[in-house]
């Protein structure tokens, strides 16, 4: 497992991984080349990948669980924090959230 922030990364088997994004469509690149993980409200800073992958994510839901492939393994990279090497494979990306009266909402990073 790996967090950066308030992104958890955690390892998912390559049994597991078609499943998983069924439902869910690529996503493009942002001007960078780098594939946004989450983007911060607070700063504008982003939890991005930078290296050859996919990341897959249901229609815009910031809490929604989203599948990354890296075929030949990746950096996790943010402004604030350091960076995270992650090896080839499948991962889901999870958001932290928080709760809020009335509301859970994701943690603005």
């Amino acid at each position: 497992m790996y967090r950066q922030g308030d992104v958890l990364i955690v390892p998912l088997s390559d049994e597991a991984a078609p499943a998983a994004v069924r439902s869910m469509s690529p996503v493009s690149p942002d001007s960078r080349g780098r594939l946004v993980l989450a983007l911060g409200e607070v700063t504008g800073h982003a939890h991005a990948v930078v290296g050859p992958g996919t990341l897959y994510r249901p229609a815009a839901d910031p809490l929604a669980l989203a599948c990354l492939h890296v075929p030949s393994g990746a950096r996790v990279v943010h402004e604030e924090h350091g960076a995270i090497s992650l090896p080839a494979g499948w991962y889901q990306v999870i958001r932290q959230r928080e709760y809020t009266p009335g509301s859970v909402r994701p943690v603005a990073d």
